[in-house]
């Protein structure tokens, strides 16, 4: 058996390396140090870019789940990390070279593993996981574009916030669509006067995120094709509410009457937990998206399950393409891994290596794809990357707001999520089982 992994960052090493453990020939092709892309600079692998931080340790946050599920699979990432690690408080943080350093030996010494130093500009025949992380080079990303028939996003993305339902407060926002049509799928969360332009001078005022480098090259591309609501909103005092915000069509059952403006939240998955704050693309720091945000009201003590975000990223659209499994729905024995399937993250990525690599696994050997629980973050990611229901796919990193609530309502968040993860790991333990068994 012999499997083609193209791109040895943290997804494409954790699919070599779970694959070689298993028992499967694997062919690594990385373009570095021959070429490079403009973020890394690091000939070794799995390059850490933007941070030496694995984000919260603890089992109890998202982020934690996330990695103890990830641990309980074998990942390499983790076994490098444990080894490499530097003080950070409540984080998991790493030495970045060393961390890079202890992976490529990881890889380069295994017998079923053969390194290939060179670009791949076309998508091999046969067996293959494509991991080639949101900086695609050209040539690649060409192929996959017409492998997917153009259905892919290749561009500088704007994405806007995500919150949890239940932090919603529900006795401001109100459920409705404009003139009464459609289902209410939205929620709208009213503002008076006042309240508009507290919360316009914020916007305006609030402080943005750096570009990279490579970003800010085509930065116009953002501007015109997906405009950030801080930049919309300095070209008026009214741009915003006669855009994104406009209150037409809508009633606020509390007073009777059209508000001044109105932000829609629009269900983000199947299962209602997640509400996408519409027309909200942003650029915005993270703690100033926190406090300009909280003072839309409906939303003064919301949880964020995703910041917006604005750089350049390459990623499919995978609900239309991929399987949960993160195999290609156009051909078997083609997976894909890493961000651009379209979850956010150093850790989300090397995830999904694993999980792509498990069902290759299967795959090479005739049986079906394994299906994680829904309620394990693995599994909520894999389900969520997957969702046909979600038009406008965003690629979306671990929280706690993508796993199905709990049977009985938990008001203490700390204790809720404390439940979550037993749930989640109680769950991924009895999948284990069954497939050691089988």
């Amino acid at each position: 058996m012999n499997v083609t992994v193209i791109g040895a960052g943290l997804a494409g090493c954790e699919a070599a390396y779970w694959l070689a453990q298993h028992g499967v020939s694997v062919s690594l092709y990385e373009m570095k140090p021959k070429k490079y892309s403009p973020a890394h600079h690091y000939s070794g692998f799995a390059e850490l870019v933007c941070s030496n931080s694995l984000k919260a340790a603890r089992v109890e946050s998202a982020a934690g789940l996330l990695k103890e599920e990830m641990r309980r699979m074998g990942s390499l990432t983790l076994e490098s990390a444990a080894q490499c690690s530097v003080a950070a408080g409540g984080a998991l943080a790493v030495d970045r070279t060393l961390f890079s350093d202890y992976i490529t030996e990881k890889i380069k010494t295994h017998p079923n593993i053969t390194v290939i130093s060179k670009e791949v500009t076309e998508i091999p025949d046969g067996n293959c996981i494509i991991a080639s992380g949101p900086l695609t080079s050209d040539a690649l990303a060409d192929a996959i574009g017409e492998l997917v028939h153009k259905r892919r996003l290749s561009f500088y993305d704007a994405a806007a916030p995500i919150v949890t339902a239940e932090s919603i407060d529900r006795s401001v926002a109100f459920a409705a669509s404009r003139y009464d049509r459609g289902d209410d799928d939205y929620l709208n969360c009213p503002m008076n006067k006042e309240e508009y332009e507290r919360f316009y001078e914020a916007l305006i005022s609030a402080e943005s995120a750096p570009l990279h480098s490579f970003d800010r090259a085509d930065g116009l591309k953002v501007y015109e094709g997906c405009m950030p609501v801080e930049v919309m909103a300095k070209r008026g005092a009214d741009t915003i509410r006669f855009g994104p915000l406009k209150p037409v069509g809508l009633r606020d059952p509390r007073t009777g009457h059209r508000p001044w403006a109105v932000v829609q939240l629009r269900k983000e998955n199947a299962d209602g937990t997640l509400y996408n704050l519409v027309g909200f693309q942003t650029n915005l720091k993270f703690g100033e998206q926190k406090r300009v945000f909280s003072m839309i009201p409906g939303l003064e003590h919301a949880e964020f399950a995703r910041y917006g975000v604005m750089h350049r990223n390459t990623f499919l659209d995978s609900p239309r393409l991929l399987h949960a499994s993160f195999s290609f729905k156009e051909r078997p024995g083609l997976y894909f891994a890493g961000q651009m399937t379209g979850v956010e993250g150093y850790m989300e990525s090397a995830m999904s290596g694993i999980i792509a690599a498990k069902n290759m696994f299967r795959y090479l050997q005739g049986k079906p794809a394994l299906a994680l629980p829904a309620d394990t973050m693995c599994g909520a990611l894999s389900r969520y990357i997957s969702d046909e229901t979600v038009t406008d796919f965003q690629p979306m990193g671990a929280n706690m707001g993508i796993l199905p609530p709990l049977n009985a309502p938990v008001r203490d968040k700390k204790e809720r999520y404390r439940q979550l993860a037993e749930r989640a790991l109680a769950s991924l333990d009895r999948v284990l089982r069954q497939e050691g068994e089988e």
